[in-house]
């Protein structure tokens, strides 16, 4: 399995180049999405890759779509790399594991949080205010604490390189519509308790997650709500082992907090470029991706 940084598929049109993902155009209803190696922290792509962690995206990602399936519809088409279009053929090395072929859709304008747990931005946002994204919580919450109920907590969709901002479901409601913001709301909410229970039974928390939402063609007029992007992995969630849960403080995990904490600890503006990883810490991030993969899907990547 080889390790991707970027990609270079000459016979189709790159659409984009994010943070994480290579999308090419197919044909008019097919992107090809590719997740490549490349880490972002901050909104800041490092230097440095971690190995296979764009293999573990997207198969956590196919996990939990197929399970979700029964709330919302998902843009996946296809994932086996030996049906993909002959013109990928001689690229099916690099594109083993790591890609899908995915149906096109008219992305909304906020990204769906939930969150299950009060920790980092939601925390920050709690010191101050005493609420989150317009939720008012109780006083005297120590950090890490559970919530009574999942809040949904949107966001706005920031450019490469920009940061998203936090907003009340109120605003995302002015933006989208308010009978979208219910969707998304229950859809989101739904994803996350679904998930959060089987977690927990592998032994993991899932202390909050984000969610894209799509649009796409449907009968007449109408148009079909769809999950896309990615959903429920290490880089869009936050995933604490249980059996190390304690309120008050910050908690070990099986994402990219780790990452997150050791680059704070460093003498850096958190603008590019970022700080050269040690190879430590290149190693023990790519071990934490594997790790949330093989205890989620009960399987090993052979890497």
């Amino acid at each position: 399995m080889r390790v991707v940084t970027q990609t270079n598929i000459t016979e189709y049109p790159l659409l984009s180049r994010g943070k994480v993902r290579d999308i090419y155009e197919i044909d008019e209803q097919t992107l090809l999405m590719v997740t490549t190696d490349r880490m972002s922290a901050f909104d800041v792509v490092m230097n440095e890759p971690i190995p296979y962690k764009g293999v573990v995206l997207n198969q956590i990602t196919l996990f939990w779509m197929d399970m979700m399936a029964d709330i919302v519809p998902n843009h996946i088409l296809e994932h086996d790399v030996a049906r993909f279009p002959a013109g990928l053929a001689p690229y099916a090395d690099m594109l083993e594991g790591r890609s899908v072929l995915a149906r096109k859709a008219k992305a909304l304008p906020v990204e769906c949080i939930v969150r299950g747990y009060i920790a980092g931005s939601g925390w920050k946002d709690y010191l101050k205010t005493g609420m989150v994204c317009g939720h008012r919580l109780p006083t005297g919450l120590p950090e890490s604490a559970r919530l009574e109920k999942p809040l949904f907590t949107p966001s706005t969709k920031a450019e490469l390189g920009r940061h998203d901002q936090n907003i009340s479901p109120d605003k995302a409601a002015a933006l989208i519509g308010q009978d979208m913001e219910k969707k998304l709301e229950d859809a989101s909410i739904r994803i996350f308790e679904r998930a959060r229970e089987y977690a927990l039974s592998k032994g993991i928390i899932v202390a909050d997650t984000k969610f894209e939402f799509g649009l796409v063609p449907d009968s007449g007029d109408a148009e079909r709500l769809i999950l896309i992007d990615e959903a429920l992995t290490p880089d869009s969630s936050r995933f604490w082992p249980a059996d190390e849960y304690a309120p008050g403080r910050s908690q070990a995990s099986f994402d990219k907090q780790y990452l997150r904490d050791w680059l704070s600890d460093q003498q850096w503006d958190y603008a590019p470029p970022p700080p050269t990883l040690p190879a430590d810490v290149i190693k023990k991030t790519k071990d934490k991706y594997l790790e949330a993969y093989s205890r989620l899907t009960g399987r090993t990547l052979a890497v």
